[in-house]
Parts: C-alpha cells; structure tokens; sequence
C-alpha cells in the first residue's frame, strides 16, 4: 500500500482484526454485484469505501424519479442515467482508485459462469426469484461465495451461502426452485425507504469479512428482519441432501 492508502484505510489497520493484511486481502479482491437499485447500493458504497479493488456492476436498468427514496447511489441530476453508470460515478467520487466494470445487461447462465471465473465473492442485490436462482446455481457450480439479501414492504432477510465448503447450503435449499412464488414487486407494494439500506449494508459487512477471512458469517443461518418491530429473527438452514442443485454438484 501506498501512503494515501494508509491514510484511507487507516481506520480499518488500526482494527486488530484486519489491520495491514485484511486490508491487502481487500485491495486484492474482486466481487460481482448484481443489481444497482436499493440493496446495491449500499453494496456497491461499501464495497468501494473500503477498498475492494476490482468490483464488476450488473444491471439493465435507467434510473427513475421513483428510484430515489431509496436507492441512495442515484441522484436526481442522473434520472434517465443507466444505473450502472450513475452508480460506478458514485463510488469513483468516493474512491477514485477503484477498478470498475460496469454491465449494462440481463445475465444468462453462460454469462454468469464467464464472470464467476473472475471473481471472489457475488452479492445477490436483485429483486426476483428467478434471477436469484440463476445466481446461486451458478455460483454453486463455480464454489464461490454467495451474499444475498432481499427487501420487500417492512420485511428483509439475508444471508450467505459460502459455496466454498462442500457442506454449506444453497438458496435451493431454502428456496426449492419447484416452489411457485408469487412475485411481489416494490412498484406494487412499495418498500420502507432505509430497509434496503439495513439489509444492504449487512450484505456489505458479510462480504468484506468473507474476503478478509475475519469473523463469523451467516453461512447456514438466516436473518429475517421485521422493522416494524424492530425485531429480528435467526433461522437456521441445512443442506438438503436432496436439493436440485446443491446435492448434484458435491
């Protein structure tokens, strides 16, 4: 590191549990974030104040007026702007030494797989089952680490799926792909403005302490936030020796 690079990071070396090393850990990592909106952004902020030295941005989506009570990278004088762009003018403004892809696409599986052979760790930020099944398959198959969050109404949940270790869980696990779920979108049933800023930011937390090694992670567990209530409640998910996904590719 260099000299400016102490000074930025100096609140994190200082911390006995990162210091010098975590941080390199950090500086040398890569991360996929899929989605822009309101858990990416937080995501995307964090990722980029701490110091994550290459990060790759997913999304296909422009910001819109209605984008801004909550998904705190965009700002009015960028309606219109592709999210990706807003957001990578966003994080270049806090960090200017970051390294920056910026994807303005839907992933395919094929795709997907070509970027999980670049990455150390994927945040889940999107807001579809579909999709987020896509992400976990693909991450299972390439045994990279999964962060993933979800916030709808006054309810959020997140988790991770470290992929890395032979005994971890999948999203199928908790979430068979077979299952039918209705869809519910934040344009029809609206979401509390700092949920996805609570679930994002934990997402963030995860992450960096899966790239550090530091800690504990919510592998194997699920939190799911009611904040209405202020109150959280922790699950724990097994493996299932059965899973569509999982179980195929131990």
């Amino acid at each position: 590191m260099n000299d400016d690079q102490l000074l930025r990071y100096s609140r994190h070396i200082l911390l006995d549990a990162i210091g010098i090393e975590g941080q390199q850990a950090l500086l040398k990592a890569r991360a996929l974030v899929v989605g822009a909106g309101g858990l990416g952004s937080p995501v995307l902020m964090y990722l980029a104040s701490a110091g994550v030295g290459e990060i790759i941005v997913v999304d296909d989506d422009t910001v819109d007026l209605t984008n801004l009570q909550r998904q705190i990278a965009h700002t009015t004088a960028r309606v219109g702007m592709a999210k990706v762009d807003s957001a990578a003018e966003a994080m270049l403004a806090l960090n200017p030494d970051l390294k920056l892809q910026r994807l303005r696409e839907r992933l395919d599986p094929q795709r997907l797989q070509a970027l999980l052979e670049q990455v150390d760790i994927v945040f889940d930020c999107t807001d579809n089952f579909k999709t987020r099944h896509a992400i976990n398959a693909a991450c299972v198959q390439a045994k990279v680490a999964l962060v993933s969050g979800a916030a709808i109404s006054f309810d959020g949940q997140i988790s991770v799926f470290d992929h890395r270790h032979a005994d971890a869980p999948c999203y199928a696990c908790l979430f068979s792909p077979d299952q039918n779920f209705e869809e519910v979108q934040c344009s029809t049933m609206g979401v509390f403005s700092p949920l996805v800023g609570i679930i994002g930011t934990m997402q963030a937390a995860e992450g960096l302490k899966l790239l550090m090694q530091i800690g504990d992670s919510l592998n194997g567990r699920l939190l799911m936030l009611d904040v209405l209530r202020m109150e959280w409640t922790q699950v724990r998910i097994n493996k299932n020796p059965h899973c569509p996904v999982c179980a195929q590719a131990s």
